[in-house]
């Protein structure tokens, strides 16, 4: 069993390379996420509500073109609101109805799950973490067991197995050490797309409220 030594040294040094690997990607999505929901909302609510009332002069004006126009203008560029507003308004000739419902998809659609679906992998780096640190663990065990049984047949210093209890711990120590943090920075995330999601529902629904005014006012 001890000439498996080789291969779990080997095995040891792929669980720190791969552990090192998950923590620097799970902050690599993080800082990635927190971006991302920073560019798709206003910077604060009075420039969503500026915005709104930019939009409402035109819209109150029957001036469609040049409310697409501001939507489409690169201060807005990568916001949510002003990019579901251009759909909005690209479809008006729809039904109000079929107009809700064609941007609250597209905002599931090409937002919430692209945001999701890196938040998948953070929690992915979650759970793998902690399973690598284990497999550490059982890989330590073995080869400070190995040792222990060679030395009962060829005498040796007891403390030679220490090293590779201590590995044993020490992977167990950083998979919890690159899950727990992940896991508060994953909460915060997902309450920073819960805010965002509320803010969008929020001011889309007055940009459509004023929209359908304009389109029915014009009738």
């Amino acid at each position: 069993m001890y000439s498996l030594a080789p291969i779990l040294d080997i095995v040891g040094k792929v669980i720190y390379a791969s552990l090192a690997l998950a923590a620097l990607y799970g902050v690599f999505c993080v800082i990635l996420l927190v971006r991302r929901i920073a560019q798709k909302k206003f910077s604060s609510t009075g420039a969503a509500e500026q915005f709104l009332e930019d939009v409402r002069v035109q819209l109150q004006k029957k001036d469609f073109e040049a409310a697409s126009e501001l939507c489409d203008s690169p201060i807005y560029y990568g916001k949510a609101v002003p990019l579901l507003a251009l759909v909005a308004l690209t479809n008006r000739k729809r039904s109000m109805k079929k107009l809700r419902g064609m941007v609250g998809e597209r905002f599931e659609r090409e937002i919430l799950a692209d945001l999701e679906y890196t938040t998948s992998w953070i929690n992915t780096i979650v759970k793998s973490a902690p399973m690598l640190g284990l497999l550490g663990t059982v890989t330590g065990m073995i080869m400070a067991f190995g040792k222990i049984a060679t030395m009962q047949s060829s005498g040796g210093d007891p403390s030679m197995p220490a090293g590779d209890i201590s590995f044993a711990l020490f992977t167990t120590a950083m998979g919890l050490s690159v899950a727990i943090p992940l896991v508060l920075a994953g909460a915060l995330i997902h309450v920073r797309i819960g805010k965002l999601q509320d803010s969008v529902q929020n001011h889309l629904g007055i940009f459509l409220d004023d929209l359908e005014d304009a389109i029915a006012g014009g009738r």
